[in-house]
């Protein structure tokens, strides 16, 4: 719930930034180092990011690898802009994929320890091959 919150929320502050950041930072002609240039990459993935980690993640393994996937579908998608006739911008490639490496490692910092257990509760259920209990043949 939290994920998806968090998503709706760059998505507001999307909306928002477009509509008076950016112009204030074009009218004024103000070197913002291209924020205002990469904001629909940078929130846009990050709520793309959010919104699927958040309905399609089941556990919080599966979470991080939809996240993870999620960011490398957008970066794709970048890259596949002249297949649609348009060009490949590197800075909205730049900023999708440090949205991408944020939303991932900011989720590892928050959810560490329940991956840990997650991953703890994976290897007592799948013991490797030399610790299966033998026993008399059927």
């Amino acid at each position: 719930m939290a994920l998806l919150a968090l998503g709706l929320l760059a998505v507001g502050l999307y909306e928002i930034a477009r509509a008076w950041y950016r112009p204030f930072v074009y009218s004024r002609g103000i070197n913002d180092f291209h924020i205002a240039d990469t904001l629909g990459n940078s929130l846009g993935t990050v709520a793309t990011v959010l919104v699927f980690a958040s309905i399609l993640g089941r556990s919080h393994t599966q979470t991080l690898f939809v996240l993870r996937a999620a960011a490398i579908a957008v970066a794709a998608y970048e890259l596949a802009h002249p297949l649609l006739g348009k060009p490949i911008d590197p800075l909205d490639l730049i900023a999708t994929l440090l949205a991408g490496f944020v939303c991932q490692y900011a989720y590892l910092a928050f959810y560490r320890r329940e991956l840990d257990l997650e991953s703890k509760r994976g290897e007592r259920s799948n013991p490797p091959e030399n610790e299966l209990p033998t026993g008399p043949a059927a």
